[in-house]
């Protein structure tokens, strides 16, 4: 009898540590996020990816030093690779760190949604831009987003909008 408790118990608690575990998941922290993207970009849709860095990147990724400001997206046979991305080199690292900061890096997809990005891109001539790196629990994640150029008009036009709906909640604040 008392054994059937003991391993009750242990259950119990392994149970509890998987519970922990799943609400980290849940948990995301944004590192970074590419600002210009929306005001550029019509975004369609959106994916999640990971990416394959180095140790040092890892830490200095972590710590926020990361610029997507000018980074863009293309497939390269079957594997999506992202460009133009500043990671800071990491200060404490050793001498044989990989010194530079723009290097081209791997983003992690599963093979058929390569492909089928790979096909969109191709047929109606849109990009793939990165729109913020974020922790998913312990991995680095990226959510990047299938998009279609705008015009100046547009840029326009979405000006306008934002300058009508500050308006309308001024007069909504004032008002109360």
């Amino acid at each position: 009898m008392v054994d059937r408790i003991v391993k009750l118990e242990n259950f119990f608690e392994q149970v509890k540590k998987v519970i922990k575990f799943c609400d980290i998941e849940k948990n995301y922290k944004t590192i970074a996020v590419n600002r210009q993207a929306q005001h550029e970009y019509f975004v369609l849709e959106k994916y999640e990816a990971g990416i394959v860095l180095t140790g040092d990147e890892v830490k200095s990724v972590k710590k926020g030093n990361v610029n997507l400001k000018d980074s863009f997206i293309f497939a390269e046979y079957n594997t999506l690779v992202i460009k133009n991305m500043h990671i800071s080199v990491y200060e404490k690292s050793d001498g044989f760190a990989v010194k530079d900061a723009k290097r081209d890096r791997k983003l992690l997809m599963k093979k058929s949604e390569v492909l089928k990005l790979k096909q969109k891109v191709e047929k109606a001539g849109l990009t793939l831009i990165p729109l913020k790196i974020y922790l998913k629990g312990a991995l680095i994640k990226f959510e990047i987003a299938l998009c279609k150029g705008k015009h100046i008009y547009d840029k326009k036009a979405d000006l306008i909008e934002k300058d009508n709906k500050r308006a309308v909640e001024r007069q909504l604040k004032n008002y109360k």
